[in-house]
């Protein structure tokens, strides 16, 4: 699923390329796909992208005052094109296309989800705040008001994970579930450490770690071109989706703890005083 640092890279890769260029056109192949009628999305035809930001997770492109808000979810993605092609494609069947937007110079992108469980939305709104998700984010770990005391406020009486805490947007913006892997190993945190009994000490070393793994993040994917952030991101996890392999910093084996829609990656040595975290799908697999 891209996170913060790949919908920031997202946005500056089209700020680049796609502002200042009038929409030819936008064909919609997948109906499901978007989420609001009002404005048309044929709206946009003829408008100019005046600019393009991030909210989150969610990519928003200004064009004329209309604003174009996509989530990409866990498999959806934005392909880039030099030139579009001109025979047009058809809906439905295995094509993972989703949406083609088409600029006037005859460059544009297409927006694909892998899968048969789809989650890529796509909306046409007046103000980014109309989209429900935009409109409940919580803080963005990179604005400078996410200082250690505003964290402190946040995981103050908060009877949760931190794992968990970390992953809902309404808490803190942009982090998914590889960031926040990658935050709580920087933080040398359990996962599973409940949120509440971090001490002031633990809620400066957790706010080091998210502000620093992002903006090293955002800055290694910064300039890359879009269909290679992948890839970058992947070759720059240290424990997420990293299961079996040593640890960069101890050594020690990375252990997994899987749910039913997800797993999270961790080092014992350097998380949880070398001890395993429980893992119930396993546990109940070798009953």
């Amino acid at each position: 699923m891209p996170e913060l640092p790949e919908v920031e890279a997202l946005a500056g890769f089209l700020r680049e390329r796609a502002t200042g260029h009038a929409v030819a056109r936008v064909d919609v192949l997948a109906i499901q796909a978007l989420k609001t009628y009002d404005p048309p999305i044929t709206s946009l035809g003829g408008l100019t992208v005046t600019g393009v930001a991030r909210h989150g997770k969610f990519l928003d492109l200004d064009v004329d005052g209309l604003h174009l808000v996509v989530h990409l979810a866990r498999a959806g993605w934005l392909r880039w094109r030099e030139e579009m092609p001109s025979r047009p494609v058809r809906p439905g069947g295995k094509n993972p296309l989703a949406l083609r937007v088409h600029l006037d110079d005859g460059s544009g992108f297409d927006l694909t989800e892998a899968g048969t469980k789809k989650g890529l939305a796509v909306y046409v709104v007046r103000d980014p705040r109309e989209v429900p998700g935009v409109a409940s984010l919580g803080p963005d770990p990179l604005d400078e008001a996410f200082t250690p005391e505003a964290l402190h406020a946040i995981v103050k009486g908060k009877r949760t994970q931190i794992k968990g805490l970390l992953r809902d947007q309404k808490v803190v913006a942009g982090i998914g579930n590889a960031y926040s892997d990658e935050v709580l190993h920087v933080a040398r945190m359990s996962p599973f450490k409940i949120a509440s009994s971090l001490t002031e000490e633990d809620v400066r070393g957790l706010h080091e770690a998210i502000v620093g793994t992002l903006r090293d993040a955002v800055e290694r994917s910064r300039g890359l071109a879009a269909q290679d952030l992948k890839g970058e991101k992947k070759t720059g996890l240290r424990v997420h989706a990293r299961t079996g392999q040593k640890c960069p910093v101890c050594g020690d084996t990375i252990r997994e703890v899987s749910f039913a829609d997800s797993s999270l990656q961790y080092c014992p040595t350097c998380q949880t005083g070398g001890k395993p975290l429980a893992d119930r799908r396993m546990s109940r697999l070798l009953k």
